[in-house]
Formats: structure tokens, sequence, C-alpha cells
């Protein structure tokens, strides 16, 4: 149930972020960029409230966010996404990747401790 909050609040955040960006336009898209930050910060807490780890939680869902936001503003606004963007897309995927097996690793270990 947590991954599935976590998706949520991945999908509030970009929401409210593309929102930003169409209310440069349009402010009447600001109503959405505030409902989109309230809703993604609730989820996350709930994400946070079912065990999940601050550090795992928030990186995957800050990462998850800019690569997102990074592609739809390219297909929704016709913003740049140039091939060094992409790698450096590539890199948060993989630092992300990284802290989540370091986390596993340190329950692994906390569990092998306590018995």
């Amino acid at each position: 149930m947590k991954w599935l909050f976590l998706a949520g609040a991945i999908l509030s955040e970009v929401t409210a972020a593309l929102s930003l960006q169409a209310a440069v336009e349009r402010p009447g898209w600001y109503a959405l960029v505030v409902v989109g930050y309230v809703g993604s910060f609730f989820l996350l807490i709930q994400v946070l409230r079912r065990g999940m780890a601050i550090g795992v939680a928030y990186g995957i869902w800050g990462a998850s966010g800019v690569a997102l936001t990074a592609v739809l503003a390219a297909v929704l606004f016709g913003q740049s996404l140039t091939p060094v963007m992409l790698v450096g897309i590539g890199l948060i995927a993989a630092g992300v990747l990284l802290v989540e097996i370091g986390s596993q690793r340190a329950l692994a270990a906390r569990r092998e401790g306590a018995r």
C-alpha cells in the first residue's frame, strides 16, 4: 500500500509542477498547483506512516518527480530534452536505486542484529 501512496504522491507533485508552468500564462492553474502540492505531501506522509524510510521515500519521490516533469514538460510545453538531460535523468535513477539498495541492506543488518 505504501508504494501506491508513493506513486500518488509523485503524480500529484508532477501535476502541481506542470500546472505551475501552465499558470505562467493562465493564473487559474494556481489552484491546481496548491491542490497538487498539498495532496503530494499528504500522500508522502501516508508513505512514511506505513514504514518507508524518509531517505528512500523522498529520494524516489524527488527523483521520479524531476524525471517525469522533465519528460512531460517536453511533451506538453515543447521544452528541451537534450541527450545530456537524459543522461542526468539516468544518473538520478541510478542514485535512487543505490539509496534503495543501501536501505534494504541496512534493514537486513538491523534485523540480523536483533536476533
